[in-house]
């Protein structure tokens, strides 16, 4: 009787240590799982050994395409494996319901648009251009191949100008002319992204069949939008740091503005630069070109770049393809960190997410 009470204590005595050392070890177990998969990925979520196979079943799929012919899906599914939480539906313009993009609701330009809803500028904007897409033709296609053709003196005598032409969406940067360098740089422009201070200030070097498309970095960008959307004249030049384009010859049906959500995710997801409480401030804004691939990852089947990569090791090469500034201009910019963004850049060629026919990055 006694040895039985005393093996029933020692059974009530060990039920808990037992139980204890089950949730120690369950803990530790799940510390050392956690452990191990943080340390495959970077502190942005990108995979540290960038794996450029496909599954089997992707194989296959494009594998039975015939030769050139476009891959839909191929550069989602490609980003899908070096950054497993990219969720590909962004819308690439803005359209009235706008309000709904939860994403960039919480933060003012250049990230969002907490700012400008009350002013219902943007409102007025959209009104007035009644269009929110690339256009019945490209919408309809099945599978769409992008390049973004960049601004970088690597451009210059590549030949690249028919290679260029042949995508479905050219888009192009800013001011950078097409006129006198289509051997390099191609004819063909499918949309022009810019802001105030980058874009074309002569009427004669616009496209006559492209997309004026606004990527705002402050609430004066989208009231200088809607100057030119009302064809008013434009009075003033406060909160510009350089002089701005007076008039945009573009009908308002082709002008769009850009889902400000592709550079709060270049900024703080892809690349990691500081947040600043939302805020723009001293190195936290991606070059526009990044921006621009950033929406061609959510928008496109294939994309690809040219004119892309700054070489801070040749200070006295020439930073664009059209003019003579130096390379160490850039150096000067306050706003862009050059060396973190070709860090992210340089993940998405090698993981074979974006092709790069310059080999700049």
């Amino acid at each position: 009787m006694v040895r039985m009470k005393t093996t029933r204590s020692f059974i009530f005595l060990m039920c808990p240590i037992m139980v204890l050392l089950f949730f120690f070890y369950s803990s530790g177990r799940l510390h050392l799982n956690s452990s191990l998969q943080k340390s495959r990925f970077d502190k942005q979520g990108f995979l540290l050994k960038l794996n450029r196979k496909l599954p089997l079943e992707l194989q296959y799929k494009y594998g039975n395409l015939s030769k050139g012919e476009c891959k839909p899906g191929y550069t989602e599914a490609r980003m899908t494996l070096i950054y497993p939480e990219f969720v590909k539906p962004a819308p690439m313009f803005l359209d009235p319901n706008f309000k709904r993009l939860s994403k960039i609701s919480s933060y003012p330009p250049p990230f969002g648009l907490k700012t400008q809803v009350k002013e219902r500028i943007i409102d007025y904007i959209l009104a007035a251009t009644k269009s929110y897409s690339l256009g019945p033709e490209l919408d309809s296609l099945r599978c769409k191949r992008c390049i973004i053709v960049g601004n970088g003196g690597i451009l210059s005598n590549k030949s690249l100008g028919s290679k260029i032409d042949q995508y479905d969406v050219v888009v192009r940067l800013n001011e950078a002319p097409v006129a006198g360098f289509e051997k390099d740089v191609g004819s063909k422009t499918t949309m022009r992204i810019t802001y105030p201070e980058g874009a074309i200030q002569k009427s004669e070097r616009y496209e006559k069949s492209s997309l004026f498309v606004l990527s705002a970095f402050k609430p004066m960008d989208f009231r200088w939008l809607l100057h030119m959307v009302k064809r008013d004249r434009l009075r003033y030049m406060d909160g510009f740091w350089k002089s701005v384009a007076r008039v945009v010859p573009r009908e308002p049906q082709d002008m769009r503005i850009l889902n400000p959500y592709f550079i709060q995710e270049a900024s703080f997801r892809f690349i990691g630069f500081p947040h600043n409480n939302g805020l723009m401030g001293k190195g936290n804004i991606p070059t526009l070109g990044t921006v621009a691939i950033t929406m061609a990852l959510h928008n496109c089947d294939e994309v690809a770049v040219a004119g892309f990569g700054y070489d801070l090791n040749f200070l006295h090469a020439p930073l664009h393809y059209y003019e003579k500034l130096k390379m160490s201009a850039i150096k000067e910019s306050w706003t862009h960190n050059i060396y973190k963004e070709k860090e992210f850049l340089r993940k998405l060629v090698k993981g074979g997410v974006i092709q790069d026919l310059t080999n700049g990055i």
